[in-house]
């Protein structure tokens, strides 16, 4: 019996039964029936039902293996034969391989109504097995996650299942595999806290119970807190994406095909974006500076939806904080995936730093080349910020940076201020547009600090040498971005060819 065989020798409450046996059939009569009464969707609790709203062509493994007694908890037996009656499951997960849209997958699926979805330790040795599987096939890893957590009934033989999956899929990550979960109603207990939170990429669904403290356990009066619901999650940024179910399927086969891993091959950095702003170049610096704090200018919004086909956002630095002035995530360009991070204009806070440095790591891991748009006019600098750890979240970034193995293309595309800019800019591959400015410090601090006058700000400018054709000199910049109109092919004809050119235009009007 191979693998199988020695699991169950050395853990005796798991049991095996194979295929073709009375239980499968017992299944199979099950989905018939179920399938007549039901409408598919991810949020039912049927494990089945779930595969069967996002997957197609899932073929199951592991089906053999599923719980018995290892504690001889009185009625244990009675309540696993009810539960699999009632679920027509053997266990409280499924798992197989599918594809969710043309991305091969590895499918773990929890069923709820199997002793709420509880992990016993038949249930850890499927989710083990499925995370290996993934590593063998280099496939991603889908979760769709409905549980209790540990299961009482085998005691600590349950809990340790625990480090057991948290073991397997750090293994997983470790080889660049992605694991995209859907936290379905409700997702609490030890699953959320060991293999559900730690996901790349985390979909919960509208107004599911998400939370390390089930309902069952907690104080009664914090019944309705937002905190243990995805909308908390959300807002706390320990989860990407809030979906109902009917934009769960499209939204999974977006993320699971931007982070699939693509064939090996050499990375090349990624394409300099078009300038969408101003064509010519600033005369002065103060004109730079203003030109960058302009209002009307183009922001990242506008560069990214120029520049990417497709992309979905990461949201938030899974320590308690979103910044909406730091956009990161992952973009399809000419059929290949590239991770952005990119900041919207605002002074960015300790949680923008921390998702900008999570970007970077999923990158890396999952050898994905990196798009930075610079834009902030510094890192904020109040008590708040102070307090949040800012300058610790922004050395975490720069070391981010400097550790990263794929290639990274940088555009300051407004204002590029002091650190907080730098903390996202490539070393030896960073470009300007005609409308941006980078500077070691605002020109009014400077002048508050140099000639403690900061209306001195217009004539210290002149001195700072921020202006990107200053930049591109000192070699700070590579160079200046093309424009999109490419008003640079004009400029580089010579005087008599533009003199014939417009001789033959008149010709032509004559």
């Amino acid at each position: 019996m191979g693998k199988i065989a020695c699991q169950v020798e050395e853990h005796p409450g798991v049991g095996v039964h194979r295929r073709g046996s009375e239980s499968t059939h017992f299944r199979g009569q099950r989905m018939i029936v179920d399938q007549e009464r039901r409408t598919f969707g991810v949020t039912s609790p049927s494990a089945r039902e779930a595969v069967e709203a996002v997957t197609s062509d899932f073929e199951e493994f592991g089906e053999e293996v599923f719980s018995e007694d290892p504690l001889g908890w009185p009625g244990y037996g009675d309540q696993l034969a009810r539960a699999r009656e009632r679920s027509g499951e053997r266990e409280a997960v499924i798992t197989g391989e599918a594809f969710v849209g043309e991305a091969p997958v590895v499918v773990i699926s929890f069923d709820f109504r199997f002793l709420g979805g509880s992990v016993g330790e038949a249930t850890g040795y499927k989710i083990v097995e499925a995370f290996e599987r993934a590593r063998e096939d280099r496939r991603a890893v889908v979760s769709l996650v409905a549980t209790g957590g540990a299961r009482m009934q085998e005691g600590m033989r349950s809990l340790v299942q625990l480090q057991k999956i948290a073991d397997a899929c750090m293994a997983a990550r470790a080889e660049g595999i992605p694991h995209v979960c859907v936290v379905r109603n409700p997702t609490t207990g030890g699953v959320w806290a060991s293999m559900a939170a730690s996901a790349d990429y985390i979909i919960g669904i509208r107004d599911a119970a998400v939370s390390f403290a089930g309902s069952r356990v907690r104080e009664a009066e914090e019944a309705a807190d937002d905190a243990f619901t995805t909308a908390g999650k959300l807002e706390g940024g320990f989860i990407d994406l809030e979906a109902g179910a009917e934009g769960v399927p499209e939204a999974l086969e977006r993320v699971v095909g931007l982070l699939s891993p693509e064939e090996a091959g050499p990375l090349a950095p990624p394409e300099v974006p078009p300038a969408l702003g101003y064509a010519r170049l600033p005369r002065e610096a103060w004109a730079a500076v203003m030109r960058a704090r302009r209002s009307q200018r183009p922001k990242a919004e506008a560069y990214l939806d120029d520049y990417f086909d497709e992309r979905v956002e990461i949201s938030g630095d899974r320590a308690g904080s979103v910044d909406a002035g730091m956009l990161c995530g992952f973009g399809r360009r000419k059929g290949k995936t590239i991770a952005y991070a990119a900041q919207n204009g605002t002074a960015n806070t300790a949680a923008g730093f921390r998702t900008a440095r999570r970007l970077m790591e999923l990158a890396e891991r999952f050898q994905k080349p990196v798009l930075t748009i610079i834009d902030t006019p510094g890192a904020g600098s109040g008590a708040g910020d102070e307090r949040e750890g800012v300058g610790t979240a922004m050395a975490g970034l720069f070391c981010a940076v400097a550790d990263l193995s794929v290639p990274i293309t940088s555009l300051v595309v407004g204002e590029g201020g002091s650190g907080g800019a730098l903390a996202l800019a490539a070393p030896d591959n960073l470009w300007i547009t005609p409308d941006a400015y980078f500077a070691v410090i605002a020109p009014e601090s400077a002048a508050a600090i140099i000639e403690k006058d900061r209306s001195k700000a217009r004539k210290i400018s002149e001195h700072m040498k921020l202006t990107p054709q200053d930049l591109v000199e000192l070699g700070v910049a590579r160079g200046i971005a093309p424009h999109r109109r490419r008003p640079a092919r004009a400029i580089r004809m010579s005087y008599n060819a533009v003199r014939r050119w417009v001789r033959n235009r008149g010709k032509e009007r004559v």
